[in-house]
């Protein structure tokens, strides 16, 4: 379980938190982009890349036993952030479709590229799953 970190006195964080405290098992979801499962990027359009590379973040933590709401830090990098900022209205329906109403610690850096060519969107992220049970 995690608790959500925002100051007293600061306003409060639209689609993210200043903060996020959390115990258990710790995962290192590495930088995932728009591809499918043949490593082959979904499209050419922003959009639909941050949708499949969100996909693909919530893939990595179920497979690790956790849920949407385990993410702790995403951080974004994006190849244009006007792209990113045009996007914005679409990108928050698509992230509460796909990771919910969940807001962890993020961040959004603007690169000069990404290593896969084609590539406009990478997002790394952290998550803390819960304590496995003790066997019985």
């Amino acid at each position: 379980m995690s608790d959500i970190i925002n100051p007293a006195g600061r306003p409060r964080p639209s689609g993210y938190a200043n903060g996020v405290l959390a115990e258990g098992r710790y995962l290192a979801v590495s930088g995932q982009i728009g591809w499918n499962e043949r490593n082959e990027l979904v499209s050419g359009e922003f959009l639909e890349q941050a949708r499949q590379a969100l996909r693909n973040v919530v893939a990595v933590v179920r497979a690790a036993g956790g849920a949407p709401e385990h993410l702790a830090r995403l951080t974004w990098y994006v190849t244009d952030k006007n792209e990113y900022r045009a996007a914005l209205k679409e990108l928050g329906a698509s992230y509460r479709e796909i990771v919910g109403e969940h807001y962890p610690a993020m961040a959004l850096v603007e690169v000069a590229g990404l290593l896969e060519e084609g590539a406009k969107v990478e997002i790394e992220a952290t998550a803390v799953l819960p304590l496995k049970a003790p066997r019985s």
